[in-house]
């Protein structure tokens, strides 16, 4: 135990300086954010002791409060008030992906990986602006939600059954999002030696089933119908919020001013009224589909088999990315879990290249995108340049997914391209005559350069 503290000491020590800069930066003042609308009337009733009125007015995500309830109480250890529940409570979602982000960089000092693979890795896990902005906005929940349906991958490919059930379980009930994991989870279940592969996925999913419920039923039962009506609203519409980053976008049509909390938002679109019905339905409805067709294709080509940890982890970020496209809610931070899942797939399961693909595909194109609608950018310009960014990065973890070969020979095909050098040839002019015997003829570099050394 002492060796393997002191070989992560200094991991850890990054980790948690990294958290502080975060705590710091994000987490100031709860004023004008989500939580101050609609966890902090929640907690502030907890805090004074009214455990019923605590579950009535948590939010769509109330199950995410529950699980952080403790954590609001620790502030009256020592007399603490609003802002240090609002920083207690984001405490455990930080280090949710703290512990992630340590455990990656173990893992991948014993397989030989770079120091300065690494640090990415942490970096991107601990410090990246998308927590930043996760923060600043009230929703800490995301960086739960997203190292929970992590790590119920990763428990799961190790035949887990009943922690990959916790954890799944865990992770619906932070937000209604992570149903998108179900089947990653599933489908990185190993086979067990005589028993159908059905049974252990059977049992995840009632396990998961089983928690979600003991999270959620304190809400449902005081809130008398509420909660359960509210959580639904989120579930089958996406309300009349209608943002650039998204698929839709376009299809919209620039009508009458929109209004967001009393301030125009000059060259907004008004989006079609069905978008507003199947956007969230579809998220999970392509989610799942697209975790079935793999398992389709695997089953059809290499039999019944588990989906290996690399592709379940690519598999959890494809389909977390398919959220944001698919969302006409889509905000900044929604790319956060994308963003773990993608960091962890590259720290675990890509040994021969830097793990990059998260950074140069996800963080600096938002920081790109960010600028610009910073800098005044329409939104018009604003849905163009994340459909650009975003659509790519999508087609390349499909091309990995469900056609890995296509993509190794596109790959190999370019590196054959660029490895070529083509002779540069020259051509003597017409009419005159070169410095050796002969007549006028075509003349290579390689043959220039043993003239002169011969001479």
């Amino acid at each position: 135990m002492r060796a393997l503290a002191r070989e992560n000491a200094l991991c850890a020590f990054l980790a948690g300086a990294g958290t502080a800069a975060m705590v710091w930066l994000g987490l100031y003042d709860s004023t004008w954010t989500d939580y101050e609308t609609e966890a902090q009337p929640s907690f502030s009733a907890l805090t004074h002791g009214h455990v019923l009125e605590f579950l009535r007015l948590a939010p769509a995500y109330g199950g995410s409060l529950v699980e952080r309830a403790p954590f609001a109480l620790l502030p009256g250890l020592w007399g603490g008030g609003q802002l240090a529940v609002y920083r207690m409570v984001a405490l455990p979602c930080l280090l949710a992906v703290v512990a992630l982000g340590v455990w990656l960089c173990a893992r991948m000092r014993d397989a030989g990986r770079p120091a300065l693979w690494q640090g990415i890795v942490l970096g991107v896990c601990v410090i990246n602006p998308l927590t930043l902005q996760a923060l600043e906005q009230g929703h800490p929940e995301e960086l739960l939600g997203a190292a929970l349906c992590v790590c119920a991958v990763l428990v799961a490919a190790r035949g887990r059954v009943l922690w990959a059930a916790v954890l799944l379980g865990l992770a619906i009930a932070n937000k209604e999002w992570a149903l998108l994991a179900i089947g990653p989870v599933l489908l990185a279940l190993p086979s067990r030696p005589g028993e159908p592969r059905w049974k252990g996925m059977a049992a995840c999913l009632a396990g998961a089933t089983a928690v979600t419920g003991l999270v959620i039923a304190p809400l449902m039962l005081a809130s008398g119908g509420g909660f359960a009506a509210s959580a639904h609203t989120v579930a089958v519409t996406s309300g009349t919020l209608f943002q650039p980053w998204q698929v839709f976008w376009f299809l919209g049509w620039h009508g009458a001013p929109v209004f967001r909390d009393g301030v125009a938002m000059h060259g907004y679109r008004v989006g079609p009224a069905w978008t507003s019905t199947i956007s969230h339905p579809s998220i999970v409805l392509v989610g799942l589909g697209a975790a079935a067709a793999l398992w389709l294709q695997r089953r059809r080509r290499l039999g019944a088999v588990a989906l290996s940890q690399r592709d379940a982890l690519l598999l959890l970020a494809f389909v977390l990315l398919l959220r944001c496209l698919l969302d006409t809610w889509d905000i900044g931070y929604y790319m956060l879990p994308c963003l773990i899942g993608l960091i962890s797939w590259e720290a675990l399961c890509e040994s021969r290249r830097p793990p990059i693909l998260a950074l140069v595909g996800i963080v600096i194109p938002w920081l790109i995108l960010k600028s610009a609608a910073t800098h005044g950018a329409s939104p018009d310009l604003q849905a163009a340049l994340f459909l650009v960014w975003t659509l790519p990065l999508g087609a390349l973890m499909a091309l990995r997914l469900y056609a890995p070969d296509a993509l190794l020979s596109f790959i190999a095909a370019i590196r054959h391209k660029l490895s070529a050098q083509p002779e540069t040839t020259l051509i003597s002019k017409s009419g005159t005559e070169p410095a050796w015997d002969g007549p006028p003829q075509e003349i290579t570099v390689s043959s220039l350069e043993s003239r002169v050394s011969t001479s």
